[in-house]
């Protein structure tokens, strides 16, 4: 049984994950949004609907701490005893489902759909946006900020302690109880994990879990100059900065510009400069291969897909954990990051003109291509849960 919060970049993971277990033959149920149940059963799969909570509380919705996920857990728990499965994989911000998995008594695995948030001595914290420090310096000075860190992580352990007692479960002794310390799935390219001194022995990095909507071809703008994508994130930025940045930076670049508003449509009319074409939705597995590059939000499954079809990034960050992706792309060398504050139309043109210049960040998003060419993400996943679930069943 998988469970994934709905948005895309947690659903999306899950589906393919699914998909390739069940092409294996395998009895799969997924727990997610309704929105997604035609696509979860077209893929071979039972589909179960997921109780829908605020994972972050809002000034609205001003929740405790894994509140929501308390009451929700109570649902899944029941979807878990109807289903009977042998494993229970639950995505990171699912927290109902690894509650009702322990509260049921199954082995549960979670499935990270980015990079890995746990890290180690010397990094820099998760999510800040800051890269891996290349000196004795940089690392010590990180390290000095453990303490400040700990209290945080400490402060998550004591509410998720208390959701566990709510749910009957006893409580955990260390930080990030949130993932599961039997087998961890971190959907991502290993070439954006930061070496580790002390690995994880329950962690695996498969590669990204690719899937999208079935969607056709679109219109490309005409001629042959380089061709860049502008994909805007599917949850963040309501008002289309990025996307009108971009628009107008690129009006007098030698570049095609084709731009989507991922069914978000700006507050505004966006002017359309000749060089470029501006369309509702867009299919990432059929275009990504033929641009040059790819001007993003930096969410993780953009960023996969675009790493995956040899396309450097222009990593924009608007929340979350698209500081800490945009990091990554920077110190992988695929691509460049351009903060919020430098979303400006002069900021995307600069920046896209870097990485169109520079062929070391084509060469280099090639080789990450190339890599996912060998080694599919969805299989490899797929074959550590077996290999998992195996183990579980004869126990």
């Amino acid at each position: 049984m998988l469970a994934a919060f709905g948005d895309p970049g947690h659903a999306f993971p899950a589906i393919a994950l699914g998909r390739t277990l069940a092409a294996r033959g395998h009895d799969v149920m997924l727990e997610t949004w309704t929105k997604w149940r035609d696509h979860v059963e077209r893929e071979g799969m039972r589909f179960a609907a997921a109780p829908q909570y605020l994972v972050f509380p809002t000034e609205k919705r001003t929740l405790k701490p894994y509140q929501a996920a308390v009451r929700a857990s109570k649902q899944t728990a029941a979807a878990i005893e109807a289903f009977d499965p042998d494993v229970v994989v639950a995505d990171i911000l699912t927290s109902a489902a690894s509650l009702a998995a322990q509260s049921c008594g199954r082995r549960w695995v979670t499935l990270v759909p980015h990079v890995m948030p746990v890290s180690e001595p010397g990094f820099p914290p998760y999510s800040v946006g800051a890269r891996l420090p290349r000196t004795v310096v940089g690392r010590a000075l990180w390290r000095a900020m453990e303490p400040v860190m700990r209290g945080g992580l400490e402060r998550g352990r004591e509410e998720l302690n208390g959701a566990r007692t709510r749910v009957g479960l006893p409580p955990l002794e260390y930080v990030h109880g949130g993932i599961s310390h039997e087998l961890t799935l971190v959907a991502t390219f290993p070439q954006l994990e930061y070496p580790r001194a002390d690995p994880l022995p329950w962690m695996r990095v498969t590669g990204p879990l690719l899937w999208e909507q079935p969607f056709g071809d679109v219109e490309l703008p005409p001629g042959d100059a380089p061709l860049v994508l502008v994909a805007p994130s599917t949850s963040q930025d309501p008002e289309q900065r990025m996307l009108a940045a971009a628009l107008d930076g690129l009006a007098a670049e030698p570049v095609r510009v084709l731009a989507s508003t991922n069914r978000r449509p700006p507050p505004r009319p966006l002017p359309v400069p000749d060089n470029a074409r501006l369309v509702d939705w867009v299919s990432y597995a059929r275009t990504m291969p033929l641009c040059d590059a790819v001007v993003c939000h930096a969410g993780h499954g953009t960023v996969a897909r675009a790493l995956a079809s040899g396309a450097p990034v222009v990593a924009c960050p608007a929340a979350g954990d698209m500081g800490e992706n945009a990091a990554r792309v920077a110190w992988a060398g695929v691509g460049v990051g351009l903060p919020r504050r430098f979303t400006t139309p002069r900021g995307v043109r600069l920046a896209v003109r870097r990485v169109l210049a520079d062929e070391r960040y084509r060469r280099r998003a090639r080789e990450l291509a190339g890599w996912a060419d060998d080694n599919d993400g969805a299989a490899a996943a797929a074959d550590a849960l077996e290999s998992f679930a195996a183990t579980a069943v004869a126990a």
